[in-house]
């Protein structure tokens, strides 16, 4: 299977949205190479701005820029975009609403030997508490070049979190995609998996591990962590009986939290999470740092087993 990094995908749609449209202005925290925001320095000098390693001030001349007209698109590592400029993003740019697009890279365990202070484990849940942000998770590489194009159609305030390495591409040109539904990957009657980021294809790979063993699992990309498809959650929960969560992210706060909150609220059904378990991240290879944290395909389809004994 092709493996692309998802972060090809944002830089590739940031030169389409740069040659489509007049108003778009990409802002960097002197990272570009890693956020492929040099691509867009390369062909559209003019419409990409650097103000160094200052997120506090990316985010906050953004805003600006933002009341004026410009569509920001702002690029910076995760676990400092959400991390240190957090106040800017909640009380400038949630609290008015405003439409500055924020690219997060290096998300999740897989980032590899940048380590622990590098790896964003805890952002989606920091920007999904945050009003009026809109909270995206792309699985590949093509679903962030759709997801990037998508929300600048859309305005008001958004976070796409995208990874560093090279992943599974396992979508097309034709997969669809709807900012705020969710999309069935596989189709399954004995549990649901509700998946996003590289967790979609690790649930994939589970799903067909676990059909050997006579177990037919039923895989959902949920990109949107928010606005959550609430009722397209409720619809494949009930389908199934019983719900599998996995994320690259911290178990406390993302998608298996937003999820157990609605089921909670619409559709009591036995629920197991996948994820990082309140630990910070280390230095490694992305594949054994999935691994070790127990984000495998093994690991996903021990929690299945799990939760069908409690069906």
């Amino acid at each position: 299977m092709e493996c692309i990094p998802m972060r090809d995908g944002y830089g590739k749609a940031l030169l389409e949205l740069c040659r489509l449209h007049d108003n778009v202005i990409v802002m960097d925290a002197d990272v570009a190479k890693s956020t492929r925001t040099d691509w867009v320095r390369t062909a559209y000098p003019q419409k990409y701005l650097n103000v160094g390693i200052s997120e506090q001030d990316l985010v906050g001349t953004a805003a600006g820029m933002s009341l004026t007209g410009f569509v920001p698109f702002v690029s910076t590592y995760g676990v400092f975009l959400t991390g240190r400029a957090w106040e800017q993003i909640r009380n400038t740019v949630g609290y008015n609403r405003l439409n500055v697009k924020l690219g997060g890279a290096h998300a999740g365990i897989s980032v590899g030997p940048d380590g622990g202070t590098h790896q964003a484990l805890e952002d989606v849940a920091l920007m999904r508490t945050i009003p009026n942000i809109m909270v995206v998770v792309p699985c590949d590489y093509k679903e962030t070049y759709k997801a990037t194009m998508a929300v600048y159609d859309m305005t008001g305030p958004s976070y796409i979190r995208f990874s560093r390495n090279p992943v599974p591409v396992v979508t097309d040109d034709d997969t669809p995609f709807t900012i705020g539904k969710v999309s069935v990957f596989r189709k399954g009657t004995d549990v649901t998996i509700f998946a996003n980021g590289i967790m979609v294809y690790q649930s994939l790979e589970a799903a067909k591990a676990l059909a050997s063993e006579g177990v037919s699992v039923q895989v959902v990309n949920v990109h949107t962590v928010k606005p959550l498809d609430e009722d397209g959650i409720v619809s494949c929960a009930a389908a199934t009986g019983a719900v599998v969560v996995c994320e690259e992210h911290q178990r406390i706060g993302g998608l298996g939290s937003a999820v157990c909150e609605c089921l909670a609220q619409r559709c009591c059904v036995p629920v197991e999470l996948v994820g990082i378990r309140d630990r910070f991240g280390e230095s490694g290879r992305p594949n054994e740092l999935l691994e070790a944290y127990g984000l495998g395909p093994s690991h996903v389809a021990e929690a299945v087993r799990a939760v069908l004994k409690r069906k």
